[in-house]
Parts: structure tokens; C-alpha cells; sequence
């Protein structure tokens, strides 16, 4: 058996670590019988000269091993699923789609994350809402799935403890890029909730973490074959991430935009990827023939309220108090009583007539994270009703004027370069734009 500098030496000098020596390795990290300098080294050998398919499919075997593995009754065989974001600008995707996915009889055990840098994080959102607790013991999400069907929580303290280790170091050493590390990192976590069946919403553009389609398959690609590799069905869904997903950015607006949906009154946009990301889900537990069937089962529970009755569920089931869960998803409710309302808004001009082309998304989403709406690094506080609202559609005409934007803010307040920011990130056109803006390009492998 190799010892630790010998397996370092070993990935630096360009060559194939075997499943045994992968598995020395993450059991030194999760018994901390390894130097944090080791790890490093290791890590940045592995960001060089990268893995093959084999090594990064023992990667995530052996971290997704390395803490406890969830188990659920036999009679949820084939029911099990869920789906990851690999992160966008207003991505609250997850707060519809797993309502109803536990509508149409999944079982959702989403383990999610806080928002770091440009991106936000599902379990930020939640937690604006008064009394939601993502800390939930593997024991208490079973109980909550038996009784809702959904539950979104944060990882503990014994699932996929080597990944809690190496995440750290990444950001330290400047490896967070790496293809393989990302897919053991995501596909570990998602190995050990026992899924049957998972989808990956993997972003490309400029808002996204890869710019371009070929990069963003390459890494669901990667995904895909880890997940299957673990015994899930997985599958991909290549989107566009160039602008905003909806029509709100922060975390208390995107929970209000999200109960808005969930009361039938969703943007396109938005919809298009809740139904298509479970409309895969659906066809590949066998709970619909085909996507387009699967997609339709989506839209139903949204439009005719049973995905809004399970959130609300699981919100009591999470430890808000009924009356606010209730109010919350009543026809008539007043949001900003119960979430509260950032102390100064300010509304953005048109500066011409013309035709929207696009919003900038990262400009918008790098903005409302120096205003406090996201975090620099982990454990860092966050403003929970900073954000901002999209008052115009892609394609709409605005006359000179209009407003297009309200920035919700506390302290400090934007500069004015900013704004100016702010402002530059509208995009308008003299001409009506011709194409039907979609946000799914491709899905892996083709349904």
C-alpha cells in the first residue's frame, strides 16, 4: 500500500490512482490522519492533470461512503427522488418543484446549500421564512417525508464528512474548477441521500459558473456518469443562465415570487424549468410514459393548488407556526407583514423606448451581493430582504421612462456607480427580437 506522498507523487507525475489508493486517501481525510498541506497538494495535483471516468467514479464512492448513507422503507422502492442546480441568479426552481414533485407521489429529500459569491442558496431562502429549520436529523426528514413528502434541508454533520473537509481546502488552494472534484463533491452528497432517480440542472452563459454549452456538458457529462455509477438513474438538463430566473433576485422576494408560482401565477421562464426538470423526474420513476406527460403532471399540481398545500406542509413540518404557513399561502396574503421589507427601495428608469433584449444577470446578482443579499465565504451573515425585482418580460416593448427595475436595500446603500451598473445591465433594442426566448437547451442523455 502506497503511503500519502507516494499517492500524491503518484497524481502529480500524471498518473491513474486506483480504487484502493482513492480509498486511503479520503479515509485519511475523514479520519484527519492526513496533514491539511497533504490534502492540499493532493487537490491541486488532481486540479492539474484531472481524472479519468474510473478514478472520479471512486472519488464519489468513497467520499458519498465516507459518513452515513440514508435508507428509507422498501415501499418507497423507485419513489425517492430530487434534483441540483449547479447555481444560478434568482434560481428558486427548487421551492416549486419540490412541492410538487411530493404531489405527484415522489418522495424529495433535498439536501441543499447556502448561496456563496453571485449565486443564491434554496436554504437562505427558506430561512426568511419565520421558524423554517433546515437542521433536520436523517431520522426526522424520514418522518417528514412519510408524512408530506418533501423536506429541504442542510447537510449534517455525518453525511459526507470528507466533502466538508476537501470543500474547504478547494476555496483555500484555488481548485474549487476542477471537473472532478465538482462531480465528487455534488454526486457524493446526492449518493447518499438513496436516490432512484436524480436531475441535474447544469447553467451555461454568463451568469453561470461555465460560459459556454461544450464546457457545461462536459460537466454533466461527468455528473451523469457518476450518478449512474452509483446506482441512480440520472439525467441533465443543459440551461441557459445569462439573465434572471423569473422576475425576482434575493431571498425573501424569490420565497414571495416562489408562493406566487405556487398560486399559478409563475413566469414562463420559470415554469418551463420546473416542468421540464420534473417532468424527467416523473418519467424516469415511472410515473409518467414520457416527458411531455410528466411535464403536464407538473403544471397540474401548480395550477390546481396540491403543490401549494405540500409546501405548506412542509413548512409546518419544519417548524413554522401554522398560522404564518397558512397566511403565507392563502389567495390574498400580505407578504412583506410577514417576511418583512428591506427599510429604502429605489426604481430604475427606462432610458429609452425600445425592445428588452436582456438583463444582465451577473450584474444584477454581483450588485445585490456587495448590498448584503449573498456571502463572500462560509458562515458569513446575510441580508435576507435585499434583492431586487424585474418589472419588465424579455421581448417587451418600454417607452422612455418605464420602470424596469426596484432595488430593495438596507445599509449601506448602492453607490452610484452601482446604479449606473444597474443601469447598464438593460439591454434594448430597436427591433422586436424574432426568437421565442427558452431557457432548456439540450437535455443528457436525450429523452
Amino acid at each position: 500500500m502506497l503511503q500519502i506522498p507516494d499517492l500524491i507523487k503518484k497524481k502529480r507525475d500524471g498518473g491513474e490512482l486506483s480504487a484502493d489508493e482513492i480509498k486511503t486517501f479520503i479515509e485519511a481525510v475523514t479520519t484527519k490522519k492526513i496533514q491539511d498541506c497533504q490534502t492540499g497538494a493532493m487537490l491541486m495535483a488532481i486540479w492539474q492533470k484531472g481524472m479519468v471516468t474510473t478514478e472520479t467514479k471512486a472519488l464519489t464512492r468513497e467520499m458519498m461512503s465516507s459518513g452515513e448513507v440514508m435508507s428509507w422503507p422498501k415501499e418507497w422502492a423507485g419513489q425517492v427522488v430530487d434534483k441540483h442546480s449547479t447555481g444560478g441568479v434568482g434560481d428558486k426552481v427548487s421551492l416549486v418543484l419540490t412541492p410538487a414533485l411530493a404531489a405527484c407521489g415522489c418522495k424529495v429529500p433535498m439536501i441543499s446549500g447556502r448561496g456563496l459569491a453571485h449565486t443564491g442558496g434554496t436554504l437562505d431562502k427558506l430561512e426568511s421564512i419565520p421558524g423554517f429549520n433546515i437542521h433536520q436529523s436523517k431520522e426526522q426528514i424520514r418522518e417528514i417525508l412519510d408524512s408530506v413528502g418533501c423536506c429541504i434541508a442542510g447537510q449534517t454533520e455525518m453525511l459526507v464528512p470528507a466533502d466538508r473537509v476537501l470543500y474547504g481546502l478547494r476555496d483555500a488552494t484555488s481548485t474549487v474548477d476542477s471537473l472532478p472534484l465538482i462531480t465528487a463533491s455534488i454526486m457524493s452528497k446526492k449518493g447518499a441521500e438513496s436516490l432512484s432517480a436524480l436531475v441535474l440542472d447544469v447553467k451555461f452563459g454568463q451568469a453561470a459558473l461555465y460560459k459556454d454549452l461544450k464546457s457545461a456538458k462536459e460537466l454533466a457529462q461527468s455528473m451523469v456518469d457518476a450518478g449512474i455509477g452509483l446506482g441512480m438513474c440520472t439525467c441533465a438538463v443543459l440551461s441557459q443562465m445569462d439573465g434572471v430566473i423569473g422576475r425576482c433576485v434575493g431571498n425573501s422576494l424569490e420565497v414571495i415570487e416562489s408562493l406566487e408560482t405556487l398560486k399559478g401565477e409563475g413566469r414562463e421562464d420559470l415554469m418551463e424549468l420546473v416542468t421540464t426538470l420534473g417532468g424527467v423526474l416523473l418519467k424516469n420513476t415511472g410515473l409518467a410514459s414520457d416527458l411531455s406527460e410528466g411535464r403536464k403532471k407538473i403544471s397540474d399540481v401548480v395550477t390546481n393548488g396540491k403543490a401549494l398545500s405540500k409546501f405548506q406542509a412542509m413548512m409546518e413540518a419544519q417548524g413554522v407556526a401554522k398560522d404564518i404557513a397558512r397566511a403565507l399561502c392563502s389567495p390574498e396574503t400580505d407578504y412583506y407583514g410577514i417576511l418583512g421589507k428591506s427599510g429604502k427601495q429605489e426604481e430604475l428608469k427606462a432610458p429609452k423606448e425600445g425592445w428588452v433584449l436582456g438583463v444582465d444577470g451577473m450584474v444584477v446578482a454581483e450588485v445585490l451581493h456587495k448590498l448584503g443579499a449573498g456571502r463572500s465565504k462560509v458562515g458569513e451573515d446575510i441580508k435576507h430582504r435585499v434583492g431586487a425585482e424585474l418589472l419588465v418580460l424579455l421581448g417587451q416593448k418600454v417607452k422612455k421612462g418605464d420602470t424596469w427595475l426596484r432595488l430593495h436595500y438596507e445599509d449601506p446603500a448602492p453607490s452610484p456607480d452601482q446604479i449606473q451598473q444597474l443601469k447598464d445591465a438593460l439591454a434594448l433594442g430597436a427591433d422586436e427580437p424574432q426568437h421565442k426566448y427558452t431557457l432548456v437547451k439540450e437535455l443528457l442523455p436525450p429523452m
